[in-house]
C-alpha cells in the first residue's frame, strides 16, 4: 500500500532553477548585474533542493 517515495533531486533543482531563472531575467532586464543575479539564482534553488529534501 505505502510506498516510501524517493525524491527526484534533478527535477527538484531545475524546477527551482527555472523558477528562479524567471525573476533572474527580470532583474537583469532591471539593470542588475548579471553576476549577481545568477549568484542569487544558484543560491536560491539550492536552498530549495535543501528544503524540498528536508520535507
Amino acid at each position: 500500500m505505502y510506498q516510501k517515495q524517493e525524491k527526484d533531486w534533478v527535477g527538484s533543482l531545475v524546477v527551482a532553477g527555472l523558477g528562479a531563472g524567471v525573476i533572474t531575467s527580470f532583474a537583469i532586464g532591471q539593470g542588475q548585474s548579471p553576476w549577481l543575479a545568477i549568484a542569487i539564482t544558484l543560491f536560491s534553488a539550492a536552498m530549495a533542493v535543501i528544503i524540498d529534501r528536508l520535507l
